[in-house]
């Protein structure tokens, strides 16, 4: 097991002394969550690499959990799992599950079983390591740095092991479940709302970098069924208290992205 410490001098010499049975190692490439992955990649020759984010959380049959897909199945170049919020603080009665993905979680419209996917969530996925060095692993440019929104190198990484390795398949495992903490300020209408704009924000990069149609195939699946179909469910109340909230969620969330969208696509970035 391999511990990437980004740029955090503190904390890297505290892991050393703190953690046994783990290798700690400084990120060796630009500061981020790319470079991160990268300098994790680079420091192991496991045939398969498993990504863990710092603050989640994975029980002891997790990596038995992802590593099963790949048994006598080359074609698999990743797998990944679930990814379930650990509040620490009361969840918001307003977040509808369709929006998971704005705390880093799972969401609806995701497969219920093994199944082909366009792309991994970055907390909880893993790859044939000879697969992503062939494409030159993560992209720096467009992952995550420090507690910056602008994140998207999880879903870039996994379009580009499509695209350069056509005959493959990347498989969402729902019983690799881990947990992933949730931070009271994330529980907020802001921060939901920018978190929303600033994946419309990455998905015209994605777009830009990939072309529109593998850029945006699962989002078109999400606002044209999973969507308007969970509008229906709050308001209708099928689940549950608060469903007018939720599904006013839903139009919101989804303007402002749809908003960050454009702007990301003609350039009026503020």
């Amino acid at each position: 097991m391999i511990a990437v410490v980004d740029n955090n001098d503190r904390l890297y010499d505290r892991l050393r002394q703190a953690v046994s049975g783990v290798t700690v190692i400084q990120n060796s490439g630009p500061p981020g969550l790319s470079g991160a992955r990268n300098t994790g990649i680079a420091a192991t020759d496991a045939p398969i690499v498993a990504f863990l984010d710092d603050d989640a959380i994975a029980p002891p049959t997790w990596l038995a959990e992802l590593a099963a897909p790949y048994a006598g199945r080359p074609e698999v170049i990743g797998v990944g799992g679930g990814v379930v919020p650990r509040w620490t603080s009361p969840p918001p009665h307003w977040l509808p599950e369709e929006f998971g993905w704005t705390i880093g979680c799972s969401y609806r419209g995701q497969p219920t079983r093994l199944a082909p996917v366009r792309n991994l969530i970055g907390a909880n996925m893993s790859f044939r390591r000879w697969a992503l060095l062939a494409v030159g692993g993560f992209n720096p440019n467009i992952g995550q740095v420090g507690s910056g929104m602008l994140r998207g190198d999880d879903t870039e990484v996994c379009i580009r092991l499509s695209k350069q390795l056509p005959r493959t398949v990347i498989l969402y495992q729902p019983t690799a479940v881990v947990a992933h903490t949730v931070t009271p300020e994330r529980a907020t209408w802001r921060y939901f709302l920018h978190r929303c704009y600033t994946e419309g924000l990455m998905k015209a990069q994605l777009v830009r970098m990939s072309g529109i149609v593998r850029g945006l195939a699962s989002e078109r699946r999400q606002a044209l069924t999973v969507l308007p179909s969970g509008v229906v469910r709050h308001l209708l109340g099928i689940t549950g208290p608060g469903g007018v909230s939720r599904a006013a969620a839903i139009v919101a969330g989804f303007t402002i992205t749809a908003v960050g969208y454009l702007q990301g696509r003609i350039g009026l970035v503020p």
